[in-house]
């Protein structure tokens, strides 16, 4: 028996009503317990208001609310088919002949569609706020001057093609405005992509345009007489925005924009690692969502045969922990580079998803 499309529409408008009230109950929590956090930090800091606090915890809301989406879909599924359970409405409904699979479709219709939007609208508004939050962060909370982020032992760049490669590293680095200046350089020159040629150790280096230009400068070759000169002009096919989103963080790359910066940051040798495995684990979010709403109905179509409540509960809270551990431990080998990013990016959807489907064929088929 077909399901008709009235018992369609009234389950997916309890699935998207539950979704939306648990969504904002969870948006609610985190930005309260952020503003906390944020209030903690900014303690040493007498000077930020808290005006600022909340525009930032405002700003970081949109990406948390696209990393809670798959939790909200598991509890609004465990709600929604726990209360038609109680209510005897599923009863009712498998006695005329429609099975569990049959009332299952507009869920996960609907949780797939939820999941598209999550990356295709969603995603792009959360990457540009997240962006504008690491921005005053930087500012306010961590008094950087620079966007430009390095490490403990200095900024590391590299540049070049395949006729020649170098190595860029600073010791300092001071932005202002459009202007890039390296303090403490030093530059390892190759011909091709690994033959080491010679080393160049400036005091400073200036970003012109399509050249580093040095100053007090020293070039070392093999077997050869170290030499000196006051400037040297180094050919270069960076800029200043390619340095800035060499070290822009994946999570603040719009979906849309991920595949050409992708192919950009390969191209001038940089590792997109990643950037694609956060591509990819984007791509997998409609079955990851369409993943909960399975294992919700696993926990609930009995539930009036598998104990209580709180049983319900704290087996949801339970599932969607394990499952974010999980997600973590793949993810965290994908990045390693010992798995292919492609399976650390779908393995948790399609372990998840294929876990729920074989509880409910185990439930309802035997």
């Amino acid at each position: 028996m077909r399901l008709s499309a009235i018992l369609s529409l009234y389950i997916g408008r309890h699935f998207l009503a539950s979704f939306l009230l648990l969504l904002a109950a969870l948006l609610g929590l985190i930005l309260l317990f952020d503003i906390v956090e944020l209030m903690r930090r900014a303690a040493p800091r007498p000077e930020v208001s808290f005006g600022t606090i909340t525009e930032m915890a405002l700003l970081k809301l949109p990406y948390l609310g696209q990393k809670i989406f798959p939790f909200a879909a598991l509890f609004a599924g465990m709600l929604v088919f726990w209360r038609l359970t109680r209510s005897h409405e599923l009863v009712v409904t498998r006695s005329a002949g429609v099975s569990a699979w049959q009332f299952l479709l507009p869920v996960l219709v609907l949780s797939a569609l939820l999941g598209f939007a999550s990356v295709t609208a969603v995603n792009p508004l959360a990457s540009a706020s997240l962006s504008r939050f690491e921005r005053i962060e930087a500012t306010v909370l961590k008094g950087q001057k620079s966007d430009l982020a390095i490490s403990e032992s200095g900024l590391w760049l590299r540049q070049g093609d395949l006729s020649g490669q170098s190595v860029v590293h600073a010791a300092r680095v001071l932005q202002q405005g459009d202007e890039v200046e390296l303090s403490d350089v030093v530059i390892f020159v190759y011909r091709g992509i690994d033959i080491f040629d010679y080393r160049i150790d400036a005091e400073h280096a200036r970003l012109e345009n399509g050249f580093w230009k040095l100053t007090d400068v020293w070039f070392f070759r093999p077997e050869t007489a170290p030499s000196r000169t006051d400037e040297y002009l180094l050919k270069t096919d960076l800029t200043l925005a390619k340095i800035q989103d060499s070290f822009a963080p994946p999570e603040t790359m719009s979906f849309w924009a991920l595949p050409g910066f992708i192919r950009t940051l390969e191209g001038a040798g940089f590792s997109a690692l990643r950037h694609r495995l956060h591509w990819h684990a984007l791509l997998a979010t409609p079955l990851l969502m369409c993943a909960m709403v399975l294992i919700a109905a696993t926990f609930t179509l009995r539930q009036d045969r598998r104990g209580s409540t709180s049983f319900i509960l704290a087996a949801g809270v339970l599932t969607g922990f394990a499952l974010y551990v999980a997600q973590d431990f793949v993810f965290a080998l994908g990045l390693s580079d010992s798995i292919p990013v492609t399976l650390a990016a779908w393995t948790p959807s399609g372990v998840a998803a294929l876990l729920g489907i074989t509880m409910l064929l185990h439930l309802e088929d035997g």
